[in-house]
């Protein structure tokens, strides 16, 4: 499973970053995503990323409301994840 390269605090939520975004060639936040991340963590949003060589989307980052907290947040993170990736 793919660990977070950083956790950083926004205005009003939390930044769980799994992949660099310079890597892909495209990012979105998918609808269907909403559903394995709100079962995790209600109001998340999943960016998702695809590269130019590869059609397969993989997971760029999470946000989470900061009401969260940093930690907690990185393991709800993990959490999404692994249910959309496996």
């Amino acid at each position: 499973m793919v660990s977070p390269n950083a956790v950083e605090t926004e205005d009003e939520y939390i930044h769980v970053q799994f992949r660099d975004p310079d890597q892909f060639d495209e990012i979105r936040t998918p609808d269907w995503a909403e559903n394995p991340a709100h079962s995790v963590s209600e109001g998340s949003e999943v960016r998702m990323g695809r590269g130019e060589e590869n059609d397969d989307w993989k997971v760029e980052s999470v946000l989470l409301k900061k009401s969260v907290g940093e930690e907690k947040a990185e393991e709800e993170a993990k959490q999404i994840v692994e249910k959309i990736e496996s």
